[in-house]
């Protein structure tokens, strides 16, 4: 599993298109940006490589139903889940893009606060089990991990 983060519009599907050599022959591309439903299995792909944007998009969304602590619970039960899957089967792939919303800014609104530090929970969560972790600022990476 590989975890690419920084910040918006600073290139980070660009480098992981260009890094992964990808074609839509052999990848699922997922984004919240779109409006994609996120998976929970992804037994019904059928390409060996998923790629998932958009993770702080879809914790902004559980946070109107769910309280921090559910959507932490969720997000390890998807990661979970989706190591299993890339285990399953040699060549399997599952990259994460998730962008820095705030650049360490701590926000003034309270909503906008919980989100940033359960942002931040999961993408600390996420880099912690990756294998690969990248941040890219303006189209340049610098591989942490």
């Amino acid at each position: 599993m590989q975890f690419v983060t920084g910040g918006a519009f600073n290139g980070k599907s660009s480098w992981v298109r260009a890094y992964n050599q990808m074609n839509g022959d052999n990848t699922s591309w997922l984004s919240a940006y779109r409006g994609d439903v996120l998976p929970v299995s992804l037994d019904h792909f059928e390409k060996r490589m998923v790629v998932i944007e958009g993770i702080e998009q879809w914790v902004k969304e559980w946070l109107t139903e769910l309280d921090p602590e559910a959507v932490l619970e969720k997000w390890h039960e998807l990661l979970e889940k989706w190591c299993m899957w890339e285990r399953a089967e040699h060549e399997r792939w599952v990259i994460l893009i998730g962008s820095d919303i705030t650049k360490g800014i701590v926000p003034s609104e309270a909503e906008n606060r919980v989100w940033r530090d359960v942002t931040g929970r999961i993408f600390q969560d996420t880099a912690s089990i990756c294998s690969r972790v990248d941040l890219i600022w303006y189209g340049i990476n610098n591989r942490l991990k």
